[in-house]
């Protein structure tokens, strides 16, 4: 039986079917990861499901969590019906995420593929044996974790997001587009003539606020660093202090992956009605303790939290679209499948390389080699288009 024709659901049938680089990449490390026990902590939806089920065809065993909210729960059940040992839910919150990720590491995994560094974190502090190879970790996030956590990574990991493809193809085109496309599922709001603010400029911020200009928004960006900010600047773009630029902002993006970069003054400077979507992995850009210190009351305007009106103590109103977690998996498909196709052709071929090439034992960006072989293919398929 075929990846194909084992995957039933068919969103996931439909990604497989645009994933030719990850599917080849599975196919030449087979004899490489065929037999690992693998542990992943990666956003449960079509994609992944493409490229978990052609890793179980490649005879490795996995066993999977999510992230919390992300999780598409039919896509889940799938993947359960082909073996693989899933833990996740959509309903899922921080508590139950923690239980997962100790389901995940009741597998014993030699290798794993992370988002975010908690299962890795969570396996370094626990322990780990000599089976146990190493990782990748998909998220600048994770990777900031893991350097911080010093001398507590006995074993290599490769952060995807270092790599210089994702940033150009994933995160700048493909998280740009689906970021704004979440948006607009979740508000039904109009963007033409908006005034739009993003909270960082690094690729992904950068992606946002050029699809929010081309279809006619116009973008202020705040940015610490002066090369990024000038960037922004030479793109047209208004650049000013997060206050600023929050000061008349309707519609406002995080993509800064920091934490409590809108805090107590910045709340104060946000605009009435302003409408705010998260872009980080994490949705801690806002200092929750200072957001709830001038909170009067909230209105549900959509299920769940989806769009959740928060009344401020002076009279303001803001709108949290999904409690600040990532718009374009709570609210879209997350990243086009081209786009995720790159990124997991590079964390297929850098498990392999976890595997079987001598790597330093540090948290590390991916090895040259790999890139090179992924952009030659890449740019094989688009010019044979």
């Amino acid at each position: 039986m075929t990846a194909t024709s084992a995957l039933t659901h068919p969103s996931s049938r439909w990604a497989l079917k645009h994933m030719p680089l990850t599917a080849q990449a599975v196919a030449e490390v087979a004899p490489v990861l065929s037999g690992k026990r693998l542990g992943m902590c990666l956003h449960v939806e079509p994609k992944t499901a493409a490229l978990v089920s052609l890793l179980i065809e490649a005879g490795v065993d996995v066993a999977l969590t999510g992230s919390p909210g992300t999780t598409k729960d039919d896509v889940a059940d799938d993947l359960r019906d082909l073996g693989v040992h899933v833990y996740t839910r959509q309903s899922d919150d921080e508590a139950a995420h923690r239980r997962n990720i100790e389901k995940v590491l009741e597998h014993d995994p030699e290798i794993t593929l992370d988002n975010g560094a908690d299962l890795t974190l969570r396996l370094m502090r626990s322990g780990v044996g000599s089976h146990y190879l190493g990782g990748t970790e998909e998220t600048t996030t994770g990777g900031i974790r893991l350097r911080e956590a010093t001398g507590e990574v006995p074993r290599p990991v490769i952060v995807i997001n270092d790599s210089p493809l994702k940033l150009i193809v994933e995160n700048e085109y493909g998280v740009g587009q689906s970021i704004v496309q979440g948006f607009m599922n979740a508000t039904n709001l109009m963007l033409p003539g908006t005034r739009a603010a993003v909270l960082g400029y690094g690729p992904c911020g950068r992606g946002v606020s050029e699809t929010l200009a081309r279809l006619g928004a116009r973008v202020s960006v705040a940015e610490r660093d002066p090369i990024r900010a000038l960037q922004a600047i030479l793109q047209g773009h208004r650049v000013g202090s997060v206050s600023e630029v929050l000061a008349d902002a309707q519609l406002v993006f995080t993509a800064t992956g920091a934490r409590n970069v809108v805090g107590a003054n910045e709340i104060a400077a946000l605009a009435d009605g302003a409408v705010i979507a998260g872009v980080g992995h994490f949705p801690y850009e806002i200092d929750e303790e200072a957001l709830a210190a001038v909170t009067e009351s909230t209105t549900e305007y959509a299920d769940e939290g989806r769009r959740r009106g928060l009344r401020l103590v002076d009279g303001r109103e803001i709108v949290r679209l999904d409690h600040g977690r990532m718009i374009n998996l709570t609210a879209a498909n997350g990243n086009p499948i081209q786009a995720m196709d790159l990124g997991l052709t590079l964390q297929t071929r850098s498990l392999a390389a976890v595997v079987a090439d001598d790597l330093a034992v540090a948290v590390q960006p991916v090895p040259a080699t790999v890139e090179d072989r992924i952009a030659r293919d890449l740019v094989a398929l688009l010019s044979a288009r």
